[in-house]
Protein backbone atom coordinates (compact mmCIF):
# COMPACT_ATOMS: atom_id res chain seq x y z
CA UNK A 1 0.00 0.00 0.00
CA UNK A 2 1.26 3.46 -0.83
CA UNK A 3 0.08 6.76 0.56
CA UNK A 4 -1.30 9.65 -1.43
CA UNK A 5 -2.39 13.10 -0.33
CA UNK A 6 -5.98 14.21 -0.63
CA UNK A 7 -6.22 17.35 -2.78
CA UNK A 8 -9.16 18.53 -0.71
CA UNK A 9 -7.64 18.64 2.76
CA UNK A 10 -3.99 17.56 2.51
CA UNK A 11 -4.59 14.46 4.65
CA UNK A 12 -2.67 11.31 3.61
CA UNK A 13 -4.98 8.68 2.14
CA UNK A 14 -4.03 5.08 1.39
CA UNK A 15 -3.83 3.95 -2.21
CA UNK A 16 -4.73 0.28 -2.25
CA UNK A 17 -3.76 -2.23 -4.89
CA UNK A 18 -6.11 -2.24 -7.83
CA UNK A 19 -6.53 -5.62 -9.56
CA UNK A 20 -4.74 -5.74 -12.89
CA UNK A 21 -6.67 -7.19 -15.85
CA UNK A 22 -3.58 -9.00 -17.18
CA UNK A 23 -2.96 -10.89 -13.94
CA UNK A 24 -4.83 -14.01 -12.91
CA UNK A 25 -7.52 -13.75 -10.24
CA UNK A 26 -5.27 -15.78 -7.91
CA UNK A 27 -2.34 -13.35 -8.32
CA UNK A 28 -4.60 -10.32 -7.83
CA UNK A 29 -6.10 -11.98 -4.75
CA UNK A 30 -2.63 -12.70 -3.29
CA UNK A 31 -1.44 -9.14 -3.88
CA UNK A 32 -4.54 -7.75 -2.19
CA UNK A 33 -4.20 -10.20 0.70
CA UNK A 34 -0.56 -9.14 1.29
CA UNK A 35 -1.76 -5.56 1.83
CA UNK A 36 -4.53 -6.60 4.19
CA UNK A 37 -2.40 -8.99 6.27
CA UNK A 38 0.47 -6.54 6.43
CA UNK A 39 4.20 -6.63 6.10
CA UNK A 40 7.24 -4.46 5.62
CA UNK A 41 9.41 -3.43 2.69
CA UNK A 42 13.00 -3.90 3.84
CA UNK A 43 14.26 -1.09 1.62
CA UNK A 44 12.02 1.35 3.54
CA UNK A 45 13.92 0.61 6.76
CA UNK A 46 17.18 2.14 7.96
CA UNK A 47 20.29 0.00 8.15
CA UNK A 48 20.58 -1.79 11.48
CA UNK A 49 16.88 -2.22 12.19
CA UNK A 50 16.30 -5.46 14.08
CA UNK A 51 13.25 -7.48 13.08
CA UNK A 52 11.83 -10.54 14.77
CA UNK A 53 10.12 -12.75 12.21
CA UNK A 54 8.04 -15.65 13.45
CA UNK A 55 7.22 -18.37 10.93
CA UNK A 56 5.09 -21.46 11.46
CA UNK A 57 8.21 -23.46 12.33
CA UNK A 58 10.95 -21.09 13.57
CA UNK A 59 11.67 -17.65 14.93
CA UNK A 60 14.25 -15.57 13.04
CA UNK A 61 16.09 -12.40 13.87
CA UNK A 62 17.03 -10.15 10.94
CA UNK A 63 19.26 -7.10 11.00
CA UNK A 64 18.79 -4.97 7.91
CA UNK A 65 21.88 -3.94 6.00
CA UNK A 66 22.74 -1.71 3.10
CA UNK A 67 22.23 -2.85 -0.49
CA UNK A 68 20.35 -5.97 0.59
CA UNK A 69 23.18 -7.33 2.72
CA UNK A 70 21.26 -8.51 5.76
CA UNK A 71 22.05 -10.73 8.74
CA UNK A 72 19.71 -13.54 9.76
CA UNK A 73 19.68 -16.27 12.38
CA UNK A 74 17.19 -18.55 14.06
CA UNK A 75 17.04 -21.76 12.04
CA UNK A 76 18.84 -24.60 13.86
CA UNK A 77 20.39 -26.02 10.67
CA UNK A 78 20.75 -23.19 8.15
CA UNK A 79 21.46 -20.20 10.36
CA UNK A 80 21.83 -21.00 14.06
CA UNK A 81 24.25 -18.05 14.30
CA UNK A 82 24.16 -14.75 12.39
CA UNK A 83 24.96 -15.21 8.71
CA UNK A 84 25.12 -12.61 5.94
CA UNK A 85 22.40 -13.24 3.37
CA UNK A 86 20.55 -11.51 0.56
CA UNK A 87 16.85 -11.40 1.39
CA UNK A 88 14.97 -11.68 -1.89
CA UNK A 89 11.51 -11.08 -0.42
CA UNK A 90 8.40 -13.19 0.08
CA UNK A 91 6.44 -15.66 -2.02
CA UNK A 92 3.06 -17.32 -1.76
CA UNK A 93 4.73 -20.69 -2.25
CA UNK A 94 5.21 -20.39 -6.00
CA UNK A 95 7.62 -18.58 -8.28
CA UNK A 96 6.11 -15.09 -7.91
CA UNK A 97 8.24 -12.98 -5.58
CA UNK A 98 7.27 -9.76 -3.81
CA UNK A 99 10.76 -8.23 -3.84
CA UNK A 100 12.34 -7.13 -0.52
CA UNK A 101 8.95 -7.48 1.21
CA UNK A 102 8.25 -9.56 4.31
CA UNK A 103 4.56 -10.35 4.48
CA UNK A 104 2.37 -12.17 6.95
CA UNK A 105 1.01 -15.36 5.44
CA UNK A 106 3.87 -15.46 2.92
CA UNK A 107 7.14 -17.42 2.79
CA UNK A 108 10.42 -15.58 3.42
CA UNK A 109 12.99 -16.28 0.68
CA UNK A 110 16.69 -15.56 1.10
CA UNK A 111 19.98 -16.46 -0.55
CA UNK A 112 22.32 -18.28 1.85
CA UNK A 113 26.06 -18.42 1.05
CA UNK A 114 26.23 -22.19 1.61
CA UNK A 115 22.73 -23.58 1.14
CA UNK A 116 21.69 -21.31 -1.76
CA UNK A 117 18.00 -20.39 -1.76
CA UNK A 118 16.11 -20.93 1.49
CA UNK A 119 12.32 -20.64 1.62
CA UNK A 120 10.77 -20.64 5.08
CA UNK A 121 7.38 -21.78 6.28
CA UNK A 122 4.66 -19.12 6.31
CA UNK A 123 5.35 -15.92 8.22
CA UNK A 124 3.04 -15.59 11.21
CA UNK A 125 4.28 -12.32 12.69
CA UNK A 126 6.81 -9.55 12.08
CA UNK A 127 7.85 -6.98 14.64
CA UNK A 128 10.64 -4.47 15.12
CA UNK A 129 12.69 -5.26 18.19
CA UNK A 130 13.00 -2.36 20.58
CA UNK A 131 16.48 -2.06 21.99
Amino acid sequence: MTTGVSAKDGIPTPEFFMPHPNLSPEVNRNLTRSEVEGGVYLDDLSDGVVLEVETQNHGYTIITGSHGNDLIWGHPQYCPNPVAVKIAGSTWGGSMLKVRFLGRGMHLEFKHPTYQTIITSRIVNIRAKNE
